[in-house]
C-alpha cells in the first residue's frame, strides 16, 4: 500500500467518524466537501446547522469524541462559549457547526463548496443487537399451559357428591349459589291394585232343581167371588 492510498484512506476514516459524531446528536444539513486542491493546510471542510447554543456544543463534544474513538489525536475547539459558531479543528478535516442564521449569513458553501463529497449518512453504525436480545429472539420459550386444578367434591343433602364437571356444571353452580342442587327424581312405586276375582256361576244342575222346587210350590187358589 503507497503512501498516498493509506493517506486517503486515512482521511476518509476521519471524516466518516465526524459525521458519525454528529449524527449522533441529530446535527442539520450535514455538508462534506473536498478541499485538497484548495488549501494545503486540510483537506475537508464538513458544516452542519444546531438549531440552539445547547445543541452546536453538544455537536462540538460528540465529534470530538467520536474522532478520539477513531484514534486520531484530540482535536482543538474554538466559538465554544456563546455555541453560535463553533469550529472544530481535527488537522485534516475542519468541522463548522453553526446556527441556521449565521450559516446562511456567511454561507461557506460559495467559499468550500466546489467539490462536494458525497456519504451514505447513517450506515456506518449498523444496529446491532445485545447478545441477550438475539438469543431471546432465536430461543422461543414455549408457553406454559396452566396446571389443572382438581376442584373437591362438595357434599350436598342425601350423601351424594357433586364434582366440578361437563355433567356436574349445574350442581357445582347451585352449591356455589347456595341454591337448591337438583336432585334426580326418585324411582316411583307401582300401585298394587286388587282385582277381585269374578263369583262363581252357579251349575246348570243346580238351576234346574231350583225351578224344579218352584214349580212343585202350593199354588194359592183364587177364590170367586159370587
Amino acid at each position: 500500500m503507497t503512501t498516498e492510498t493509506a493517506a486517503k484512506r486515512n482521511t476518509q476514516k476521519l471524516q466518516r467518524a465526524i459525521v458519525d459524531g454528529l449524527e449522533d446528536v441529530k446535527a442539520q444539513d450535514i455538508q462534506v466537501f473536498d478541499t485538497e486542491h484548495l488549501s494545503s493546510l486540510f483537506e475537508r471542510v464538513i458544516v452542519a446547522s444546531g438549531t440552539s447554543n445547547r445543541q452546536t456544543k453538544a455537536l462540538a463534544a460528540s465529534v470530538r469524541d467520536a474522532v478520539r474513538e477513531a484514534g486520531f489525536p484530540k482535536p482543538r475547539i474554538e466559538g465554544e462559549a456563546n455555541g453560535e459558531w463553533i469550529i472544530v479543528d481535527c488537522s485534516q478535516a475542519v468541522v463548522h457547526i453553526m446556527q441556521p442564521t449565521f450559516r446562511s449569513y456567511y454561507h461557506l458553501e460559495e467559499l468550500w463548496g466546489e467539490k462536494p463529497v458525497r456519504l451514505k449518512f447513517g450506515a456506518s453504525k449498523p444496529v446491532t443487537e445485545s447478545p441477550a436480545a438475539a438469543r431471546a429472539a432465536t430461543t422461543k420459550t414455549p408457553a406454559k399451559k396452566a396446571p389443572a386444578t382438581k376442584t373437591p367434591a362438595r357434599k350436598i343433602a342425601g350423601g351424594k357428591s357433586v364434582m366440578r364437571g361437563a355433567r356436574g356444571a349445574s350442581a357445582a353452580s347451585a352449591v356455589k349459589s347456595g341454591s337448591t342442587p337438583p336432585v334426580k327424581p326418585a324411582a316411583t312405586k307401582l300401585k298394587t291394585v286388587v282385582v277381585s276375582k269374578p263369583a262363581r256361576k252357579a251349575p246348570a244342575t243346580a238351576k234346574r232343581g231350583a225351578a224344579s222346587a218352584k214349580a212343585g210350590a202350593p199354588r194359592k187358589s183364587r177364590q170367586r167371588k159370587a
